[in-house]
């Protein structure tokens, strides 16, 4: 897929992973790349200044994936600015720290949520957009996580609603095909506020300096190591139902 002058969408796109991505598609020429967000009002404000610095045009708008009518209104806002959606990109994610022997602390409540906005949401957002998508021979990247593939991560109930979205992943690649193209990454630790809001900031730099030394690339990822291989896999056109790690080789020695 050639990107330049496409119109891209980043569910979540106005803070880390997200706005690594919406800034990333507008360095390779985009000309618009249309941002939700929920709480970051400010960080919607800084992400439109952001992509103007790359000559590409941000829509932002607050949209909470787990509402579908608020999904589609965002659909259709962004249809009716632009025209046309070449681009989606389901980054919109949340979780709640929970011990994984604490079973009686992993409430009904809390699966539902995870489950909603990190599965379902992935899958309004896409059948909101579907239509573009085949109109334009688009493609989609899934954010899904390393704790899709082992145990551990923030809770149970994120590791499995991550795994459900690589099944979300390769179903959505048969159901859109053959006009649109479907895939996903999956990051390990990555230096985000994600993660110094579950660890505190020094809890993140010890455990991000102890992993460093398990890990073969021995480097914690940055936002911007996932979003190349989120625009890496929009260029790959024979690639379709897959994911790629971005974890510095770490789970290689898991």
């Amino acid at each position: 897929m050639e990107l330049r002058g496409k119109v891209a969408v980043v569910t979540g796109g106005c803070t880390g992973i997200g706005r690594a991505t919406a800034v990333a598609l507008a360095e390779a020429g985009v000309r618009a790349v249309a941002a939700s967000w929920t709480r970051s009002a400010g960080a919607a404000e800084e992400l439109v200044r952001l992509a103007a610095g790359h000559g590409c045009e941000a829509m932002t708008v607050r949209a909470d994936v787990s509402d579908d009518a608020a999904v589609r209104s965002f659909a259709g806002s962004v249809l009716e600015r632009y025209g046309q959606v070449d681009v989606l990109v389901n980054n919109a994610g949340t979780t709640r720290a929970v011990a994984e022997t604490d079973l009686d602390g992993l409430s009904d409540e809390i699966w539902h949520e995870l489950l909603d906005v990190n599965v379902v949401g992935a899958f309004r957002t896409t059948r909101a957009f579907a239509p573009a998508l085949r109109e334009a021979a688009g493609a989609v990247v899934n954010v899904s996580s390393i704790s899709a593939y082992r145990a551990g991560g923030s809770s149970i109930a994120y590791g499995v609603s991550k795994a459900a979205m690589l099944q979300l992943t390769r179903n959505l690649a048969s159901a859109l095909a053959p006009e649109v193209r479907v895939n996903a990454v999956a990051p390990g630790t990555v230096a985000t506020r994600w993660q110094t809001g579950l660890h505190g900031e020094e809890g993140f730099a010890e455990r991000a300096l102890a992993e460093r030394e398990h890990v073969p690339l021995r480097r914690t990822a940055e936002p911007e190591h996932v979003a190349q291989a989120v625009t890496g896999l929009l260029g790959m056109d024979m690639v379709t139902g897959e994911t790629v790690v971005v974890d510095g080789g770490k789970h290689v020695r898991y």
